[in-house]
């Protein structure tokens, strides 16, 4: 029997990955070393690190006038960060909120003293839609923050905002898995243990010309510190780095983000297609708000759910319970999703219709 994780992270990676993994774990290249022993200071690292940061600005088309960090304290330790590094001029900030996580990351940036935070867009309470974001002055705000997936409504920005205000991205649940015009974003960070390596792993990928004025902030907490040092100022990562490279290469042999986003398209119309003939699970997503990613549906009755999320463990479809704020059932189609995934839970979906509606 076929097993799908349609966790939401940490979350499945491409099997051709893992079986990589596994083949070199004892041995790195012929090194003799596991690449779990190897210092961040070799020159076996260091290929691996330059290899990282090459990759990821090229699947975003970006250029030299970008730098790729490789971090870690999850998308939980930029909600700091960021508005640390970046709120230097105005002092003041701009955040459309459109669900859980672009709240905690309200709530943290209103930690900063001195910093004035303003919620420009609310899709609450039920987080349905994505709004449009209203025309800022740029001579106001030191930087619009947005989060590009939202893995617990289960809504996504399809077309980013207009503005003339720096762009920040959280796309920590769809990094690398959906397609945007990248160089409209000042900087963009992202959580790995969803599409791209284990946990433990943060990148943030930022115009270097936000590095070009010394800062008195922690080392720890310093974009430029941390530039300076290509992501290595303490010990980084070394596996998470390694695996997210392997999962980048392989990204680049599907076909780069833009045919990754076409496969994600197809996995995701599937579901939202089958949801909207069935008169059993409902979705209430705005249909051009859906994530292509994580896709939220629930029977109506709690219990049921229940019942669902069971048989469908049994039938080796895995983690398919809805977060706690929501209930009922999420399905995360992530890249290293086969379609076959997608196409199992629609084959389960509709066969637990039949037999419970």
């Amino acid at each position: 029997m076929p097993i799908y994780n349609y966790a939401a992270g940490p979350a499945t990676l491409p099997r051709t990955v893992l079986k990589q993994v596994q083949a070199e774990l004892l041995d790195y290249h012929g090194s003799g070393m596991s690449i779990v022993e190897i210092s961040h200071r070799s020159p076996l690292f260091d290929e691996v690190l330059t290899q990282a940061h090459d990759r990821v600005l090229k699947l975003m088309h970006l250029g030299d006038d970008y730098e790729a960090l490789f971090l870690q304290g999850g998308g939980t330790l930029q909600f700091t960060m960021v508005p640390l590094n970046l709120a230097t001029k105005h002092h003041r900030v701009a955040y459309a909120n459109t669900g859980h996580w672009s709240e905690r990351a309200i709530e943290e940036a209103e930690k900063i003293p001195g910093l004035t935070v303003d919620t420009v867009t609310d899709a609450g309470p039920d987080f349905t839609t994505i709004p449009t974001v209203p025309e800022l002055p740029a001579a106001t705000y030191d930087y619009l923050h947005i989060t590009g997936n939202n893995t617990i409504y289960g809504t996504a920005y399809h077309e980013l905002p207009e503005t003339t205000v720096p762009l920040v991205g959280d796309l920590s649940s769809n990094f690398l898995g959906q397609t945007y015009d990248f160089n409209r974003f000042d900087l963009i960070y992202a959580g790995a243990q969803k599409n791209l390596a284990p946990a433990g792993l943060t990148i943030v990928v930022l115009k270097k010309k936000l590095l070009d004025q010394e800062s008195t902030l922690p080392s720890m907490l310093n974009y430029l510190a941390l530039a300076k040092k290509h992501s290595t100022l303490n010990t980084p990562p070394v596996f998470q780095i390694y695996v997210a490279n392997l999962v980048m290469k392989w990204l680049e042999d599907q076909g780069g983000v833009e045919a990754i986003n076409d496969q994600n398209v197809k996995k995701s119309d599937l579901i939202y297609d089958y949801l909207a003939e069935s008169k059993f699970f409902t979705n209430k997503v705005a249909p051009n708000a859906r994530s292509l990613t994580n896709i939220p549906f629930t029977t109506g009755d709690p219990d049921l759910d229940a019942v669902f999320v069971q048989e469908a463990d049994q039938a080796g479809l895995k983690n398919l319970k809805g977060h706690r704020l929501v209930g009922g059932m999420r399905a995360s189609l992530y890249n290293a999703m086969p379609y076959e995934g997608a196409v199992a839970l629609r084959d389960f979906m509709a066969k637990f219709e039949r037999e419970h509606a």
